[in-house]
């Protein structure tokens, strides 16, 4: 059984989605899978250092893919962040 709060997430992540490719110059309609740190940064308006950060510590639940030095990211896993932290009041836990 899908809960209307699964189901608006689903909704939310596939905006958020299409809202990243546009907004790094990518087809919304054909866009990559993953990015680079600095590409993932910008979408979240922080600092790459920033994601060094929560990746080192963990402190919140990005998943990343590294390989060698290279980290990039899932557009799908960046907009499941996003989506996950949009509330519409204060009194929201995220």
């Amino acid at each position: 059984m899908i809960l209307k709060k699964d189901l608006d997430l689903a909704i939310l992540k596939a905006e958020i989605e299409q809202q990243i490719a546009e907004q790094l110059g990518f087809n919304p309609n054909n866009p990559p899978v993953s990015v680079d740190e600095d590409q993932a940064a910008k979408v979240l308006d922080n600092k790459p250092n920033t994601l060094a950060v929560w990746r080192s510590t963990g402190r919140y639940s990005l998943p990343y893919i590294k390989v060698g030095r290279s980290v990039r990211y899932r557009i799908s896993d960046l907009a499941e962040f996003l989506a996950r932290r949009t509330s519409s009041h204060t009194g929201e836990v995220l």
